[in-house]
């Protein structure tokens, strides 16, 4: 027998070693694990819920309610998306419970006649005094320029105040 043929047998002999080494090595370490149990939780699934941020290209950006079952094309339609609007320039934001705020107001001095009759003790004739009286008068300054619009008075602007804002 050559060297060059001793060596070639040494090789696979060593090969062969090895392959058996290996597989008694996975006997061994397969026999080691023991199966894991899982157990799953009975507990109730969180409610969805809180508030969401709408804004970017629709036509009422705004804070609106989430609750459990609303779907994305349920929520652009209360913020006003229209048939040709660009998606791509619509937000969306999931308020945390820390950004949560109060409901939200109606800016007096930008708010459209139909918003403003959505206040309460705002009539559709109020409501385009309101705006008449803005047109006239310039922006209001602050939310008790109101009393100076013809047919609003205290109980109306009690009844507001706390919806009503001007926006700086």
């Amino acid at each position: 027998m050559s060297q060059a043929d001793r060596f070639y047998l040494s090789i696979v002999v060593f090969l062969v070693i090895v392959l058996i080494a290996g597989g008694v090595k996975l006997l061994v370490d397969r026999d080691r694990v023991q199966p894991q149990e899982l157990v799953l939780s009975q507990a109730a699934l969180p409610q969805l819920g809180g508030e969401i941020y709408i804004g970017g290209d629709v036509v009422n950006p705004g804070i609106y309610p989430l609750r459990e079952g609303d779907t994305i094309p349920e929520l652009l339609s209360d913020a006003g998306v229209e048939a040709g609007a660009d998606l791509n320039f619509v937000k969306l934001y999931v308020l945390e419970e820390e950004e949560r705020q109060s409901p939200q107001k109606v800016d007096i001095n930008r708010a459209e006649p139909w918003l403003l009759e959505v206040l309460p003790g705002i009539s559709a004739d109020r409501a385009q005094a309101i705006v008449a009286y803005r047109e006239e008068n310039g922006e209001f300054k602050r939310i008790e320029d109101l009393l100076k619009v013809e047919g609003i008075g205290e109980v109306t602007f009690e009844k507001i105040k706390d919806n009503v804002t001007v926006a700086d």
